[in-house]
């Protein structure tokens, strides 16, 4: 079976190649931000795929390895994906849409409670691709009162 890439899965295409980040989280209420860096490539896989393999640091200083992937499933007629990282074992999984003026891409999941062990809370990742170098993720949880609170931000640079 041949499929061929829809407009959804060339806009991510934009993505591709080797990036630079740097992350602010907030770990615990009221104190400042924790700032951490790394490394990311975006592969394709198809020209329907992509494949963001990135390594750094985390707040506590330890080393980190991610993987994401993202794509568009034209029959749910959604972005979907998944996330993990070395430094946990549960599997995120993604559910999104693009904006109308196909910037921000907006991508639901839900994971472990920080606060709570044991428990899961609803989360958001909203990637707002800035121009062809840059691109920004911000990521809210749901707090139990329904409000959306961000505790990251990430800038992506692009370097080749």
């Amino acid at each position: 079976m041949k499929i061929e890439p829809q407009k959804q899965h060339e806009w991510l295409q934009q993505w591709v190649g080797e990036w630079t980040y740097e992350s602010e989280c907030v770990t615990e209420p009221g104190k400042p931000p924790e700032k951490f860096n790394g490394a990311e490539s975006v592969r394709s896989l198809g020209g329907l795929w992509l494949l963001c393999e990135a390594c750094g640091e985390m707040p506590d200083g330890e080393a980190a390895t991610m993987l994401m992937t993202l794509g568009y499933d034209s029959s749910q007629q959604r972005f979907v994906g998944t996330w993990i990282g070395s430094m946990m074992t549960h599997l995120w999984i993604y559910d999104g849409s693009l904006d109308a003026e196909e910037n921000v891409l907006t991508l639901n999941t839900e994971g472990p409670c920080c606060a709570s062990e044991g428990k899961l809370v609803k989360q958001r990742d909203v990637i707002e691709v800035k121009n062809s170098d840059q691109r920004m993720l911000t990521s809210y949880l749901l707090n139990e009162d329904g409000e959306w609170l961000v505790f990251m931000t990430t800038q992506y640079r692009r370097i080749k």
